[in-house]
């Protein structure tokens, strides 16, 4: 976040840019809570310096789960409340949400079976698991979830334990609590940071700037989810303070040609404890990850070092039969989280856990919320925590409601994706099974509304590859707030792994067309 300004001459704020909240960051913590503020009444102005989910929420291992590892640093609180919120976020949007099962091999374990089992037991019971089938132990010389394994010694594969949890489609997750945020009065702008504000009245007059220019709103209350800017945001309104703070860890993921035939993914273990998801992606490839390394340096667009490749790398060759080396990977990103700073020595032991610290605006200070860590398994519950602070200032807004509220495309009956896909293709009998399929997982009912009366893939206009059709672009720029290439290609998709060379740039042609 930039350093304040200097004084700019700027009219008061308009009547429109007067506001309860104004919410500062566009991932799914910031989504999540103009989402359930803006469904008790409230009005809502969020403010994101680049793309919703932009940094942090776009990249993680793309996983709804209790965070079975975190039992181990005794998180039953955080594991708990993730699982109960793990079914809960499956029904709310089964389009991006789907169940998956995870193998964990014990061959080479550093832990024994009596404890991963004991673990899971709890795993399975802690959070009151009605709809994901439970923990099973399996042989993998037998069946097909050893596919792809090493032989680890003359016994064979060896035995593993199989447990669910679920998949995501991380960034899209942010894009629709804007979405629903949106279409219950919230005001979203992306591109568009906070450069300062100052108290007045009791309620803050905040400076943020756009493309085109900046100018001033008011808040009755401001929200810090700024992520990884946190801190920033914090220090530049000048209520940083010495008993708090962020701490920044790297996790990055490497993306490699499929290591496995099967659906199903693998949680491994490394001799020094920590442990690395192999997960089927996009259909021809698998994702690996993910690392964690402090990082020191300034909130912004990390990248993968050397060091974070080689380990993935090895944690592949220890496994698999199918070796990697750094030439396999065709993609890889890394991301940022902003954990809570508990002064643990070891970056993995962190807590995972949020702390909401609360300002209510003694002493004529304007009230501030500001949010440390958090995880996107319990961004709602998280949210609704937020409001029993929020609504000290705004009693009319007590009540929850997100619980089972479906998110925009997720009112698939009975929650039953494939019977949705099959009506899709019985309406659309000359679209192909892959571009309805992979439409239906991204939007859910409303793939409708960019279906509408095409009968061909030619009817949806230019095709820019990978089943990208300008039609399809239309929508993602004036629904979902996409800009350019980026936000489109790997953001609202991935489609940046299936279009050809040259794609980037004639979709960013076609967006400056007018």
């Amino acid at each position: 976040m930039p350093k304040p300004q200097g004084e700019v001459a700027m009219q008061p704020p308009a009547p429109d840019d007067v506001y309860d909240l104004l919410i500062v960051g566009g991932g799914v913590n910031g989504a999540g809570i103009a989402r359930d503020a803006a469904g008790r009444g409230l009005s809502v102005l969020l403010v994101e310096q680049d793309d919703l989910a932009s940094h942090t929420s776009s990249s993680s291992t793309k996983l709804i789960h209790g965070g079975l590892r975190y039992l181990e640093y005794y998180e039953f609180r955080l594991v708990r409340e993730a699982l109960i919120e793990r079914e809960r976020l499956l029904g709310m949007a089964p389009h991006i949400i789907w169940p998956l099962r995870f193998v964990l091999p014990q061959s080479l374990s550093p832990r024994p079976a009596w404890m991963v089992r004991l673990g899971l037991f709890l795993y399975d019971h802690l959070g009151g698991r009605k709809n994901l089938p439970g923990t099973e132990t399996i042989d993998l010389d037998r069946g097909t979830q050893g596919n792809g394994l090493k032989t680890q010694n003359s016994k064979g594969k060896g035995k593993a334990f199989v447990y669910s949890d679920c998949w995501v489609e991380d960034s899209r997750l942010v894009v629709l609590n804007a979405m629903d945020a949106a279409a219950r009065g919230a005001r979203i702008e992306t591109r568009t940071r906070l450069t300062g504000a100052v108290t007045q009245d009791g309620e803050w007059l905040a400076t943020v700037e756009n493309a085109h220019g900046p100018r001033q709103v008011r808040a009755r209350m401001l929200v810090n989810a700024a992520g990884p800017w946190v801190d920033a945001v914090l220090r530049n309104l000048g209520r940083a303070r010495d008993d708090r703070g962020v701490r920044l860890v790297k996790g990055s993921h490497i993306v490699v040609p499929r290591l496995y035939e099967g659906d199903h993914a693998f949680m491994l273990q490394n001799p020094d404890r920590r442990i690395v998801f192999a997960i089927p992606y996009e259909q021809d490839f698998t994702l690996i990850g993910t690392t964690d390394e402090p990082w020191t340096e300034a909130p912004g667009k990390p990248s993968i070092s050397p060091g974070e490749v080689d380990y993935l790398c090895e944690t592949v060759n220890r496994y698999f039969d199918r070796g990697v080396t750094p030439q396999d990977i065709v993609w890889s990103y890394a991301g940022i989280r902003p954990l809570y700073d508990d002064h643990a020595a070891n970056a993995s032991a962190v807590t995972r856990d949020y702390v909401l610290d609360f300002e209510k605006g003694d002493a004529g200070q304007a009230p501030m919320l500001s949010i440390f860590g958090g995880k996107i398994t319990t961004f709602r519950k998280l949210a609704e925590h937020a409001m029993e602070h929020i609504a000290e200032l705004f009693p009319e807004a007590a009540k929850p409601w997100t619980a089972g509220a479906v998110l925009p495309g997720g009112d698939i009956a009975k929650g039953d994706f494939e019977g949705f896909l099959g009506e899709l293709e019985s309406t659309y009998p000359q679209m192909p099974s892959a571009l309805l399929r992979r439409l239906a997982r991204a939007y859910g009912t409303r793939a409708r509304t960019i279906l509408a009366d095409a009968r061909t893939p030619a009817d949806l206009g230019q095709d820019f590859g990978g089943g990208l059709h300008a039609r399809e672009i239309d929508y993602l720029t004036n629904a979902e707030w996409a800009r350019d290439a980026e936000d489109i290609l790997f953001r609202r998709s991935k489609l940046g792994l299936h279009v050809p060379p040259g794609a980037a740039e004639a979709i960013d042609t076609w967006l400056a067309r007018d």
